[in-house]
């Protein structure tokens, strides 16, 4: 088997997890390794992208609220939505209160029941609602936290694919991912972006630096109790919880960037 290049891995992260034109050339473990590593990469452009057109707004006049819905529809539109409707699905796979075979069942099938819209309400009202608060305080922080939400979102993902945490399903993503991130590297990504993070939120100054670090470390932290909650729960991971993962951490992030002011 042919090893695995960073190329490789670039392709496996914006294929599965973006729908911009890159094509997946390996689905081996080798490049679901590198996929995941990279899954922050992807976290950064799509949070810019979402950052980009919100700026924009504002510049064209439209207003902190109207910049924060496009700051919240950008992620939604670069991955076809499919986030939020992992989220959505394992919110009734969760409060189904059925075994775990069951419970799998439910969160495949193609409707959303009552536990799923109303997290999906609730999450969406919460992200629009703090980036319009920092909108209107200054476009620069609105548009770190639309940055910085959505590359912690990604790298929940990575930490998740840790070894230990099982696949409840034999097919799909969480399969394919599963294991795959060895721990220390896990551990390097995620002190990077932490690092990241706190330097970009330093640039607006010390305060605002500290609070960007500790918005990822408390996303890692919430995540992290819904990803043992989900394992407990459905026996694994599946491509659904790794939505889910995703946008409870780019919420945590937010809600802890709206603190203090």
């Amino acid at each position: 088997m042919l090893k695995s290049s960073p190329l490789d891995g670039l392709r496996f992260a914006f294929g599965t997890l973006t729908v911009l034109p890159v094509r997946v050339r390996r689905w081996d473990r080798g490049a679901a390794r590198g996929g995941m590593l990279a899954a922050p990469v992807a976290g950064l452009v799509v949070g810019g992208c979402a950052a980009g057109l919100g700026v924009l707004l504002l510049f064209l006049g439209a207003g902190a609220p109207l910049a924060a819905v496009a700051s919240v529809a950008v992620p939604a539109a670069l991955t076809r939505g499919l986030h939020l409707d992992g989220l959505a699905d394992t919110a009734d796979g969760l409060g189904s209160g059925k075994p775990a075979e069951d419970a799998l069942r439910i969160m495949k099938q193609s409707d959303i029941g009552p536990f799923g819209v109303l997290t999906l309400v609730l999450v969406l009202l919460a992200q629009a609602a703090v980036l319009g608060r920092l909108y209107d305080v200054s476009w620069a922080r609105g548009a770190l936290a639309a940055v910085v939400s959505a590359t912690a979102a990604r790298l929940v993902l990575t930490l998740a694919a840790r070894p230990g945490v099982p696949a409840a399903r034999p097919e799909g993503l969480g399969a394919a991912v599963a294991g795959v991130v060895p721990r220390g590297a896990a551990a390097v990504v995620a002190i990077v972006v932490v690092a990241a993070a706190g330097a970009a939120g330093a640039g607006l100054g010390a305060y605002d630096g500290a609070r960007a670090a500790l918005a990822v470390v408390a996303a890692v932290a919430v995540a992290e109790l819904l990803l043992r909650r989900c394992v407990r729960r459905f026996g694994g991971v599946t491509g659904d919880v790794f939505g889910a993962l995703a946008e409870t951490a780019a919420t945590a992030v937010l809600v802890v960037l709206s603190l203090g002011r």
